[in-house]
Formats: C-alpha cells, sequence, structure tokens
C-alpha cells in the first residue's frame, strides 16, 4: 500500500496539512479555514469586502461570478477601484457583451481611461462563450468582463479551466437565479443594492473560506456623486424664517378672497394700484 494510501485509511481526524508531504499539504484546504490563493491577487480597492476575500483580494487566474438581479446595477461601482489600479499600471479591460454601453466619462474620473476599455459586441450564447474563451487565451488584455446570462454549469467549468491561463482578472456576470446550481467558480458574489442612499451589499455566496451570513456593505459611491452626497447630508437645511409683517400694511395686502379664481380685470386693476 502507497504512503497517500495507508494516509487515506487512517484515522481522518489525525489527518491534517501538518503531517501530510509538503507538496500534498499545498492542496489541501479545510472549509473552517481560509483558503490561499496560488495565484497573484488584486485588492478590490475596498477594505471590507478585501477582509472577506482569500488572500485579499480578487484572485488571477480564476473565474470570479457576480450575480446580479438586473445587470446595471452598481459592478461598475463594485470593480471600479480595482480596475483603475490595472488600468494605470498599462492594462486594459475587455467587455463581452455588456447589456450596455458604459459611461466613458464617469470610469475616467474613477481611474478607467476610456482608451483602455474595449468592447465586443455578440449574439447569443455561443458567440459570448467563444469571445470570452478566446480573450482568456489571448493573454492581450489585464481584465476580461463577460455577461453570460445563459451559461450552463458545464460551460463554467470550461471557462474556469481556460481562466486558469489567463494571467489576470476573469468576471463572470450570471443571473442571481442561478445562485443555487453548482459552479467550478471558485469565489461566488450575489451584489445587490441596500436602501437608500443604495450601499452595494456584497452575499458571498461560495469562497475558498467558511460561509458568511451576513452580507457586507460597501458605501461607496463615484467621486462625483459622494461629493454631492456629502454636502447634501452635511448639515441639513432649515427654511428661511418669515418676516414679520410691517406696522403699517397696504389695505389691499389683507383684502380677504372669497374664491381662489380671480377675474383678470381685478388683477390687472390691482396691479395697477402696485404700481402706484
Amino acid at each position: 500500500m502507497s504512503a497517500l494510501q495507508s494516509l487515506v485509511h487512517s484515522d481522518r481526524s489525525a489527518i491534517t496539512p501538518a503531517v501530510l508531504p509538503q507538496h500534498l499539504a499545498a492542496l489541501v484546504w479545510r472549509g473552517e479555514a481560509m483558503g490561499h490563493h496560488q495565484a497573484p491577487v488584486v485588492a478590490s480597492g475596498h477594505a471590507a469586502l478585501d477582509a472577506v476575500l482569500p488572500d485579499g483580494g480578487w484572485p488571477c487566474q480564476s473565474l470570479t461570478e457576480i450575480l446580479q438581479t438586473q445587470a446595471g446595477l452598481g459592478e461598475w461601482r463594485l470593480l471600479a477601484p480595482a480596475l483603475a489600479r490595472l488600468v494605470a499600471q498599462g492594462g486594459s479591460v475587455l467587455l463581452v457583451g455588456a447589456p450596455q454601453l458604459p459611461y466613458l466619462p464617469a470610469l475616467a474620473r474613477e481611474g478607467v481611461r476610456a482608451d483602455r476599455v474595449i468592447r465586443i459586441d455578440v449574439e447569443g450564447a455561443a458567440e459570448r462563450l467563444w469571445a470570452t474563451e478566446q480573450a482568456l487565451k489571448a493573454h492581450c488584455v489585464t481584465a476580461v468582463l463577460s455577461w453570460l446570462p445563459q451559461a450552463r454549469p458545464e460551460q463554467i467549468r470550461r471557462l474556469q479551466a481556460f481562466a486558469g491561463q489567463h494571467p489576470g482578472l476573469f468576471f463572470a456576470f450570471r443571473p442571481a437565479r442561478v445562485a443555487q446550481e453548482s459552479s467550478a467558480a471558485p469565489l461566488r458574489l450575489h451584489l445587490t443594492l441596500g436602501g437608500c442612499p443604495h450601499p452595494l451589499e456584497i452575499h458571498v455566496i461560495k469562497r475558498r473560506g467558511p460561509s458568511l451570513a451576513e452580507p457586507i456593505v460597501l458605501p461607496h459611491w463615484p467621486s462625483g456623486l459622494a461629493e454631492l452626497w456629502r454636502s447634501s447630508t452635511a448639515s441639513p437645511t432649515r427654511p428661511p424664517r418669515s418676516s414679520p409683517l410691517p406696522a403699517t400694511v397696504p389695505r389691499h395686502a389683507l383684502r380677504p378672497h372669497t374664491s381662489l379664481t380671480v377675474p383678470h380685470a381685478e388683477l390687472d386693476g390691482l396691479a395697477a394700484r402696485l404700481e402706484a
């Protein structure tokens, strides 16, 4: 019996990474412990989120799933800090099948320059998958963002295999209804918006680490909107106080009206008296 078979048939409670050979211990991960990613990570730019991500950031050479009830609800607020860091280092961002054209001036304000963003329009699920695979194989972009509303579990598994060969980041946006389906993605997040002022809420569905019962709340807004929000909530404005009436008030100012409908002739007469 080989050494590995002996370990398998021995008391499993005594099997820990410490007693395994070094080349096997690196591959063992226990569910109650935070796992480690063999490839580099990119800080998300959100301290609260980095604190719960394995190794403290978005994993490179791996597929990260972001589930949403509707596209366009917060994904750019979530990813812009990390993408800006990559662009500042000379990287580029590829969008595959984005449902809406992002507002490039706003991205540029966050540090994601328009000349570093590439968009590929596709038709149908097959084209989405093909374009995504080619982008991962090409190694010519730093981050791949792909919208895959119809991808099946076996197709996600295939993309995860290609992601292992891609040196940068890979995000797949999928509908929230697939949260209960199996997925080969090591990291799965459900992105929603909270109540006003609509912070980002991140529900960690899957990670290499213990489960999280509560969502991660990120009160992050683009810089321009953040400034407006802070200025509007810094100090509530009070309505101006009404000035007291002077001691002598013109009789026409106190004239009672029995109806809100005033004939034009009477209004003309009132205007003439005011000008006199």
